[in-house]
């Protein structure tokens, strides 16, 4: 092992991410307690504060560590994702979490990591842009745990996992042919996948999404009240606990529709500024990425970046009913648990890999 590179890894605490994750949190806790009360808001700081020490885990690890551990926790999740198949929770038609005693994991969620980190194993040290050979392996590191996430059923967190790693495969420099391909292949694949991959409800969800009113007390509900929501929140909002609408009419407040609850008591003037406080987090997270030297860091840090871009806009989309509801929560903002702690330690990934940055390709192991 080269320790000359243990030997150069430190402990970075970026202060500016930081303080926006922080005030972002801080956001969270004050509708959750509108939302949900006192205990679903101490709730959720328990959960930011068990996310922030794993993030300071994260960031006592050096990266040769972080990139040999990446192959085991990537076959780990995978295992994790079968074990749910047939041992785990079933919560409303969906066996997506395993009991630990006290409390519940989602495995699906450790795949927002571990595919990004599997990818960027993998094309460490080589020659990019990637060879067909390498994207074709690359894309069955991407859809062996995607398919097992689908069979939960749990479309919304296979759509993100497997859009993370295909913006890996994206930043990696792959040609515009095989993108051209690949949007060849899903529009074939589309209606295939419609008719014979998608549950009724699911399909009924997609429909919904586009005409909420053919189905208004049932599917369409939660996306008639959230746009009504939204709405009702005017320029200026209800202000901080006066949201009736969220309150009394909207399902799911504290978690899929929270953005819902906010724009109701906040306004437009305060969906800007969580937007800006989002555009923040994600400016600060791609300089970053873009400092950093070496194959490893800067193609993991921008996908990471890229994915937590993906689950903001998917959720806002969904809210809004630009999108279908596929069941992601806002990222630092929905109650949550693994997701939280997930989050945290891409950003301690992002960290840690950036004050490793000066190591280049020191380290020998990969």
């Amino acid at each position: 092992m080269n320790t000359p590179a243990l030997n150069q890894h430190r402990f970075f605490i970026d202060i500016p991410l930081l303080i926006l994750i922080l005030m972002l949190m801080l956001t969270s806790l004050l509708i959750l307690y509108s939302t949900g009360g006192f205990d679903v808001m101490s709730g959720q700081a328990i959960r930011f504060g068990v996310g922030i020490v794993a993030m300071l885990l994260v960031l006592l690890i050096p990266k040769i560590f972080i990139r040999f551990f990446a192959p085991a926790f990537y076959f780990s999740t995978v295992i994790l994702l079968i074990f749910v198949f047939f041992y785990g929770i079933n919560v409303n038609n969906s066996q997506r979490w395993i009991s630990i005693g006290i409390t519940k994991v989602q495995p699906s969620e450790f795949t927002k990591v571990s595919i990004p980190l599997m990818l960027a194993y993998y094309f460490y040290a080589k020659k990019l842009p990637p060879s067909w050979k390498d994207i074709f392996i690359s894309i069955f590191i991407i859809m062996l745990p995607t398919i097992l996430i689908l069979k939960q059923p749990d479309l919304g967190t296979a759509i993100l996992v497997a859009s993370s790693g295909f913006i890996f495969l994206f930043l990696s420099g792959i040609s515009w042919r095989f993108i051209l391909l690949v949007f060849i292949l899903v529009i074939v694949a589309a209606p295939i996948y419609w008719e014979k991959g998608m549950e009724s409800y699911q399909q009924k969800r997609v429909l919904v999404a586009f005409n909420p009113e053919m189905d208004p007390t049932g599917g369409g509900y939660n996306i008639i009240q959230s746009k009504i929501a939204i709405g009702s929140g005017g320029i200026h909002g209800k202000g901080f606990s006066r949201g009736v609408q969220s309150s009394e009419f909207l399902p799911e407040n504290t978690t899929d529709f929270v953005f819902a609850a906010f724009s109701e008591e906040f306004g437009f003037i305060g969906v800007i500024i969580l937007f800006l406080l989002y555009f923040l987090i994600l400016f600060r997270g791609f300089w970053l990425s873009l400092k950093m030297t070496d194959n490893f860091s800067r193609l993991l840090s921008g996908a990471l970046v890229f994915t937590f871009f993906l689950h903001y806009f998917i959720n806002v989309g969904m809210v809004s009913g630009v999108l279908p509801v596929v069941g992601l929560p806002l990222p630092l903002m929905s109650f949550g648990g693994t997701a939280i702690i997930t989050l945290m330690v891409n950003f301690g990934l992002i960290m840690n890999l950036y004050a490793s940055r000066d190591v280049g390709k020191k380290d020998v192991l990969g």
